[in-house]
């Protein structure tokens, strides 16, 4: 290992990892997972405890994620806010519609940021409000950019509602439909997850080039008519490339 590398710190990353598809775990499942000894697994996981990045479940004896990681990734998301605003209001200062900032949260997405529309009849978001990712716009532009293991094991935990007549329900349909969003880097929700509702969206990519979040422009299907969404979609592409190149994501 490198010897600017501090193992100790290794060690409870890797720790903090194991909860990743786990919402408790015990000492011993966690000594397991990360392969170190019970007893250096415990002093890891007191430590993490004390400073709230672990919490144990008095009833269970076994240990969850904690507050303190919670409260760290709500600044993520606020510093996210605070880069994404001014491309968000350009946005909807160009296209005179909703456009929203969202980040994913397993199989759904989480509204953190929107600006609202000029016009009277509009599309009601909440900043807040929390989406199925497989009938939404932005739920599928971030499917679309995430890594093959990733969205295989996110497609098999999908609970497949059909909200519309339109919403995809059928994995390989949606599958074929995110590889051709990869090829053409944006998604379109027309009417899946609500009647009346069109919305246009395209991912932002971590320095890892995984997608971890998207921005949508959405509106009355009135309004949203083909060639207006292909104007918004080229845009959206130049917007998300912009911001994922402030998170470090170089393109090929």
């Amino acid at each position: 290992m490198n010897s600017t590398i501090i193992q100790s710190i290794v060690r409870s990353i890797d720790i903090l990892k194991c909860f990743e598809d786990s919402e408790e775990l015990g000492v011993t499942e966690i000594s397991n997972k990360v392969g170190l000894h019970k007893s250096t697994t415990f002093n890891i996981i007191t430590t993490l405890e004390r400073c709230n990045f672990l919490e144990k479940n008095l009833n269970s004896g076994k240990y969850r994620l904690g507050t303190e990681l919670f409260r760290l990734g709500t600044k993520v998301n606020i510093s996210m806010r605070k880069i994404a605003r001014p491309y968000l209001e350009r946005l909807a200062s160009q296209f005179k519609e909703t456009v929203n900032l969202v980040v994913r949260d397993g199989n759904y997405v989480i509204y953190i940021e929107k600006i609202e529309s000029p016009h009277s009849m509009r599309i009601s978001t909440m900043v807040g409000g929390r989406l199925p990712i497989n009938a939404t716009a932005v739920g599928k532009a971030i499917l679309s950019g995430l890594p093959d293991d990733e969205l295989t094991q996110s497609l098999a935990e999908l609970s497949f509602v059909r909200f519309t007549k339109k919403t995809i329900c059928d994995k390989n349909e949606l599958t074929h439909y995110l590889t051709n969003v990869r090829l053409a880097k944006y998604a379109e929700d027309v009417e899946e997850f609500e009647i009346g509702l069109t919305c246009v969206a395209a991912p932002i990519f971590d320095h890892t080039g995984k997608a971890i979040a998207a921005i949508s422009v959405s509106g009355p299907t009135t309004r949203m008519v083909k060639p207006f969404r292909e104007q918004i979609a080229e845009e959206l592409i130049k917007v998300t490339k912009d911001l994922s190149n402030k998170f470090g994501y170089e393109a090929m």
